[in-house]
């Protein structure tokens, strides 16, 4: 039987960590790979895997998100079960409030479930970095006959500490949650590694209606899944782990590891930014029976121009966007975006761009970020000196130097059509 399927996206985090990247945009409209959002992941994972009935629940600062998913996600009209709808917080519960936590956002929601009558419920986040074949965890689901399947990922057990840590037993049976416990018990015949969650979720319709509405009863409830529901089911109900390590991804060669980071620092969100520069990246963005969608732009083709020494554009391991010019300007090992212009003599190692940027003559940028329309001015150099580097900019801990963009008059004049 073909199980009828409805999909949310939990889309409303605010990603502190992220900042300043998120100053003025949610995560998961935070730029990623020159060209792409990292809502664009989630989104086309669902859509190849078949199931393109998906709610996006947004919250904070979303004017940047609703704007990108209606240029690149807005379908349906033919087909009524096919459709990407994004949905502001409904202020439902008692109190009138924002999204208290993962389930109150589904909580809030649940007349979108009632109205569908769907089979299961898939809920999924939108920040992480990630390929998933969907179609594989949910035919787990029904093998499994699971009320309750959570997407999980190997991890050395020394990294315990930094999740929530799901023990199985030998079906893959969940029978306990340990929440960034170091002593988390390991997996069955693998003493070095613990099954992390990776916050993703089937849910049976009857189970989770059931679970959410005696959730929103309770008074001190944090109403988070993975803090509040799942834990109250071990030994209610067939809860399962499902092995993302286990998961294939069409097109992709045969025993390739599965792909997901959570880009939740600016560490993070720059390392698996370098990530895509290899010859061989682990995150495939190549396949064409796996593509990741995304807006349709209507860029010019990017372009490379002068052949003079010293004066030659140029780019080496990396990544360029349409409409991007490399006016006699060197990149190495960069993620460039769309639009970015690199001027004469002018250098970037090690960086990523956003969209519109404009780097000026004999300018030197070395492990940044570029915010969207930021212009470098000529013989700036940043990324060379982390002291005079603080006093302009935010700097990380690793020293990642991250320049904070602001909107173009190009910007503001799309959320006027």
């Amino acid at each position: 039987m073909q199980l009828r399927t409805l999909a949310f996206v939990l889309a409303g985090g605010k990603g502190t960590r992220l900042y300043p990247l998120t100053k003025e945009r949610a995560k998961p409209a935070v730029p990623f790979g020159g060209r792409y959002r990292i809502v664009d992941f989630v989104l086309s994972n669902l859509i190849n895997s078949g199931v393109y009935s998906i709610y996006v629940l947004i919250q904070f600062k979303s004017q940047s998100l609703l704007q990108h998913l209606r240029e690149g996600w807005e379908i349906g009209g033919l087909l009524r079960n096919h459709f990407i709808i994004p949905v502001p917080a409904q202020m439902r519960s008692a109190g009138e409030d924002w999204y208290r936590g993962t389930a109150d956002a589904i909580y809030q929601n649940v007349n979108l479930i009632e109205q569908a009558d769907p089979h299961i419920v898939v809920i999924f986040g939108a920040d992480h970095i990630y390929r998933m074949n969907i179609r594989e965890m949910i035919e787990f689901h029904a093998e499994k006959r699971a009320r309750v399947t959570i997407a999980a990922i190997p991890v050395p057990k020394e990294f315990a500490r930094e999740f929530g840590v799901i023990e199985v037993d030998e079906n893959y049976r969940v029978v306990a949650f340990h929440e960034k416990n170091p002593n988390a018990p390991t997996m069955p015949g693998r003493p070095d590694m613990v099954f992390a969650s990776m916050g993703n979720y089937i849910f049976s319709t009857d189970v989770l209606l059931r679970e959410l509405y005696a959730d929103g009863e309770k008074e001190h409830s944090s109403h988070d899944f993975g803090r509040d529901i799942l834990p109250g089911l071990i030994g209610r109900t067939d809860m399962f782990a499902y092995d993302f390590q286990t998961n294939h991804i069409p097109g992709d060669p045969a025993g390739q590891p599965a792909y997901w980071r959570d880009v939740g620092t600016i560490d993070a969100y720059f390392e698996a930014s370098m990530d895509l520069r290899s010859v061989a990246p682990e995150l495939n963005l190549y396949n064409r029976q796996w593509p990741l969608r995304t807006a349709g732009y209507f860029d010019a083709p990017a372009k490379f121009t002068f052949d003079e020494e010293g004066r030659r554009g140029n780019a080496i391991d990396s990544i360029v966007s349409g409409g991007a010019i490399l006016a006699g300007g060197l990149v190495r090992n960069s993620v460039i975006g769309r639009g970015v212009k690199v001027h004469t003599g002018a250098q970037v190692d090690d960086s990523v761009i956003f969209d519109n940027c404009d780097i000026g003559r004999r300018a030197k940028i070395r492990r940044a970020i570029l915010d969207k329309n930021v212009k470098i001015p000529e013989d700036t150099v940043i990324g060379y000196d982390a002291e005079a580097d603080r006093l302009k900019y935010h700097v990380t801990e690793s020293g990642i130097v991250v320049v904070e963009g602001h909107r173009s008059l190009v910007d503001i004049a799309s959320l006027l059509v």
